[in-house]
């Protein structure tokens, strides 16, 4: 059974525990060597209390919670976001969305406006278009 998307609709929020090990795999998996994703003392010496997370890791974060929400036979077609507030290992992102467009087709569409705050601020806005190309999961009260 296909869900029926409206605009407003609110996704549910997903909490990531921001780990020293999720900053250093995520910046070794997109290939990001810069130093202040992996030495606390070189990022300490540049500025930066500790490491802290890439935006590919954020951009892949992004992703997931979507997908996790629109099931895996969704289809990111756009994702486009902006850093604020930097993820430190010890915090937790809060990833909130919200549908602002919906458009029939073959397949359908949706537009969500994605936030990630973390302890100190908002760490990631953007918007995500996304193509509904199958059945939603079923989830519990939907």
């Amino acid at each position: 059974m296909t869900r029926a998307y409206r605009v407003g609709d609110e996704l549910p929020p997903l909490e990531i525990p921001v780990t020293r090990t999720l900053i250093v795999a995520g910046a070794i998996a997109s290939r990001d060597y810069q130093d202040v994703h992996h030495d606390a003392e070189l990022a300490r010496e540049k500025g930066s209390p500790d490491i802290f997370m890439n935006i590919l890791t954020t951009n892949g974060l992004v992703g997931r919670y979507l997908t996790d929400h629109f099931g895996p036979t969704a289809v990111l077609r756009k994702v486009a976001i902006r850093l604020g507030a930097p993820n430190y290992p010890g915090d937790v992102m809060r990833l909130t969305g919200r549908i602002t467009e919906v458009a029939a087709g073959e397949p359908a569409e949706a537009v969500v406006h994605v936030t990630g705050d973390n302890g100190i601020g908002r760490h990631v806005t953007g918007t995500v278009t996304i193509a509904l190309t199958g059945p939603s999961p079923k989830r519990s009260g939907t």
